[in-house]
């Protein structure tokens, strides 16, 4: 792959006309503009669903996000389905492929596969830019980013990061990128201008999952270990940690009550989902939610009042609602489901 240098303006600018040939292809399956109906016939807006990436069937299971059914699969057409985004009006849905390094582009509304990209060896975890422009994407196999076009599907560049790439996710300003790297125990930051990295941040043993919060700051999971993390978005200075039980998995925020957000854990040793408040300096557990076996994705519904577990070893979904930390829904998946994520 050619690796592009992101250090001048003129690169920069000509970064979309260069290194796209070849492998890096995008590989068209159907079509990539969505059916656009008369103005009369189209919908306020896409109905709201949850997705699921599952691993060892590779495909994306479909569950309404209301009614808690099963819609439908799509298989992803490629190998080892692991991570997944959504784009914002819930359209569009990029799946990556740790087997295959490609990533699957999947029309939410014909529920089938559009396209297949090559990005790079075993990619991983992936995130939408906040204007949904751009698809990110964590090469674990070549310890790189691969920036896509989500327009045409074409690779715009790479950046390369630390060793063993495995969680990504964006500030909300997005002026910076957040990657954690398994064979550094840090995390970088990148200046999404420069598309450099501008600072290394210690973190702890086989760092994984990044997001978010509510607030801006960065949290994220080292399954090396037992604990939690958490990232100032101004200083991208590590502000607090705290232990939660071994093999942290993945974090969503949602409230219990009037109380949060909290951030929610799965824990992925204790079968159990672990919600914790405060100042990110000074944590404490404030739920505790015994959930099926081998919890690992977890989403939550916009108004955060529902999480949505995943269990890599029961292939199912728990819909938990947060007020009482009760399950009110199981729904069977495919095998091994890794991510999920939930169109607004």
């Amino acid at each position: 792959m050619r690796r592009l240098n992101y250090s001048t303006p003129t690169v920069l600018l000509a970064m979309t006309l260069a290194g796209c040939a070849g492998a890096f292809e995008p590989t068209k399956i159907g079509s990539y503009a969505l059916e656009q109906p008369a103005a009369s016939a189209v919908p306020p807006s896409v109905p709201s669903r949850i997705y699921v990436a599952n691993e060892s069937s590779n495909d994306v299971s479909v569950i309404d996000a209301t009614s808690f059914q099963a819609v439908g699969t799509i298989p992803a057409l490629n190998h080892s389905t692991h991570d997944l985004a959504v784009s914002r009006d819930g359209r569009r849905l990029y799946a990556t492929n740790l087997a295959s390094g490609r990533v699957s582009v999947i029309d939410t509304v014909k529920r089938e596969t559009i396209a297949s990209i090559y990005t790079g060896e075993r990619c991983h975890v992936v995130a939408l830019s906040n204007d949904d422009s751009q698809l990110w994407v964590a090469n674990i196999g070549e310890n790189t980013i691969s920036i896509v076009d989500t327009t045409t599907f074409r690779i715009l560049g790479t950046i390369p990061v630390g060793k063993g790439p495995t969680g990504l996710t964006f500030s909300h300003d997005g002026r910076f990128a957040f990657v954690s790297s398994q064979g550094e125990k840090t995390v970088g930051v990148i200046d999404t201008t420069s598309h450099q990295v501008v600072k290394t941040i210690p973190v702890g043993a086989n760092p994984h999952f990044l997001v978010v919060g509510r607030d801006g700051h960065v949290w994220g999971v080292n399954t090396g270990q037992n604990d939690v993390y958490v990232l100032d978005p101004e200083t991208h200075e590590k502000v607090g940690t705290f232990t939660v039980g071994d093999k942290p998995q993945q974090i969503a925020f949602a409230y219990k009550g009037t109380a949060g957000p909290l951030a929610y854990v799965t824990v992925g040793s204790q079968n159990k989902v672990v919600g914790l408040g405060g100042d990110p300096g000074n944590l404490k557990v404030v739920d505790e939610i015994a959930v099926g076996e081998g919890p690992n994705g977890i989403w939550s519904n916009p108004e955060g009042t529902r999480l949505f577990v995943a269990h890599d070893k029961g292939n199912e979904i728990r819909v938990i609602d947060t007020g009482t930390g009760q399950t009110i829904a199981t729904v069977p998946v495919g095998r091994k489901p890794i991510r999920v994520v939930v169109s607004r």
